[in-house]
């Protein structure tokens, strides 16, 4: 079998015409990534191949920083000021490498996708692609905005702070029918959550001064929160995102959160009692605000950041020194939390992912004690990150399949920082076609391509045009045609 394919991935007949003949032509709603507005209004042309794949303007991509540490490639050549095109040479020596990674597979993909290069990347096909890749990267066609649209996006959704101004959504706002999809935020509270994070008291200064609420104590912070929610839903935001490492349900006082919040406005040590005590106050107020707006609440839980304290001190987060988390009764946290806030009716609609595979289960099964009316308002999320692998993908459809209805599931997801991730879409709709493929293919489902692709075409597209309301105003033929 030859690489990627046609039939990559796709073990069984079924598998292939569900792929090929529903899954392959619907849209993208790309409702969780690390895209920059501001480079998406901007929408430069990229100077080399390097700086979209690697090293970004403004971030790069630890996914590929870690494997070339692991190849030896020397800081210099991964996140430093060395030669760009010695930075390309040294990923392609670490893609031969690679074999039996998802960064192989994704790599060929976008080279395929996007340039039309269907060679093998390695250090000795590396220049040709080098000099092709960079003459096509000059062309309108590689702008930002044209990757997104002729990728078939119809929605993409950002993760911005709640302080933010959200300046470059409301000046895509006014050109996204030229551009031809939505561009809207995501509020993701990450300061307001790291209260033990140097910063956290400035931080609070910032938040009063964009909202207008002169924040004094935890109840005033709250206050502040609303405001930002009933901006940011001004500006067609329909969802928040929280990055839990770790979290357990302790419940407090508003006198005992005001004193946490004046701990850590000072600076001073917090015990992890304290810290999950604030954490429970702020997040039960949080899904409230969800709920009131009628938003999508996502949890990124489970995981354990920057443990190469030195490496962070010299590049800071998010640059691939994180791993899988290991508490091991978190997702009996979040029943508690849950639990709670069905006793006032303040459950929004939620989406789960953990890092560790082992919370799947429970996550899973959790979501059937809280179905809210609606459809299948509680969702266990794509697999995430260490997880995001085609073995990863076909076990959380399984467990999900098992547990719940997968045909309601709203599917995936690129939480990715770079242009080219879109493919990362086909290859969960291939995996996707092929686990509902075996299952005809053993007498498990009906072998009924009408009936199963429907399901598909539900999955890939369909049940996030649905849940989360990005056109509620206009459909997308209307707004962009």
């Amino acid at each position: 079998m030859a690489l990627l394919d046609d039939d990559f991935l796709l073990k069984n007949e079924m598998g292939k015409k569900l792929f090929n003949d529903h899954a392959k032509k619907m849209p993208i709603i790309d409702f969780h990534c690390h895209l920059n507005p501001e480079e998406i209004y901007e929408n430069k042309n990229y100077p080399n191949i390097t700086r979209i794949w690697i090293n970004e303007d403004h971030y790069g991509d630890h996914y590929k920083w870690r494997l070339m540490r692991a190849n030896g490639v020397p800081e210099e050549l991964i996140t430093g000021d060395g030669d760009e095109y010695e930075k390309f040479l040294a990923w392609a020596g670490t893609i031969e490498k690679s074999a039996g990674n998802p960064l192989y597979e994704w790599t060929h993909l976008e080279l395929r996708r996007f340039f039309g290069i269907n060679e093998t990347f390695n250090r000795k096909t590396a220049p040709a692609i080098w000099e092709k890749a960079n003459k096509l990267l000059q062309t309108d066609a590689f702008k930002p905005r044209n990757l997104i649209k002729n990728s078939n996006v119809k929605a993409v959704c950002t993760t911005d702070d709640p302080a933010s101004d959200l300046k470059y959504h409301k000046l895509l706002k006014k050109e996204e029918r030229e551009s031809g999809f939505r561009t809207l935020p995501a509020m993701r509270p990450d300061k307001l959550i790291q209260l033990d994070k140097p910063g956290y008291g400035e931080y609070l200064q910032t938040l009063s001064k964009v909202s207008g609420v002169s924040i004094t104590d935890f109840s005033s912070m709250i206050k502040a929160v609303h405001q930002r929610f009933e901006y940011f839903n001004e500006m067609g935001g329909r969802l928040s995102d929280h990055s839990l490492l770790t979290y357990h349900f302790v419940e407090a006082s508003e006198t005992e959160l005001n004193a946490i919040m004046q701990k850590a406005i000072k600076d001073e040590s917090l015990t992890s009692v304290e810290i999950d005590k604030y954490l429970t106050g702020l997040l039960e107020n949080l899904m409230k605000f969800n709920k009131e707006f009628d938003w999508t609440m996502q949890f990124h839980v489970n995981s354990v950041r920057d443990l190469n304290k030195p490496m962070y001190q010299q590049l800071g987060a998010d640059t691939g020194y994180d791993a899988v988390g290991t508490q091991p009764d978190i997702a009996l946290h979040l029943q508690k939390l849950y639990t709670k806030m069905r006793d006032t009716n303040d459950v929004p609609k939620s989406i789960f992912y953990s890092l560790n595979p082992n919370d799947w289960m429970e996550l899973a099964t959790m979501m059937g004690a809280f179905p809210e009316g609606g459809v299948q308002r509680m969702q266990l999320g794509a697999g995430w990150w260490f997880n995001d692998t085609a073995e990863g993908m076909h076990e959380q459809l399984r467990i999900f399949a098992q547990e719940s209805l997968l045909p309601n599931f709203v599917g995936m997801l690129t939480d990715s920082r770079s242009f080219l991730s879109y493919p990362r879409h086909e290859y969960f709709r291939r995996v996707l076609c092929n686990f509902y493929g075996e299952l005809a293919q053993a007498g498990r489902v009906p072998d009924d391509e009408e009936y199963l692709g429907k399901i598909v075409e539900d999955i890939s597209y369909n049940n996030a045009y649905n849940f989360f309301g990005f056109f509620n105003d206009a459909t997308p033929e209307k707004l962009f045609n």
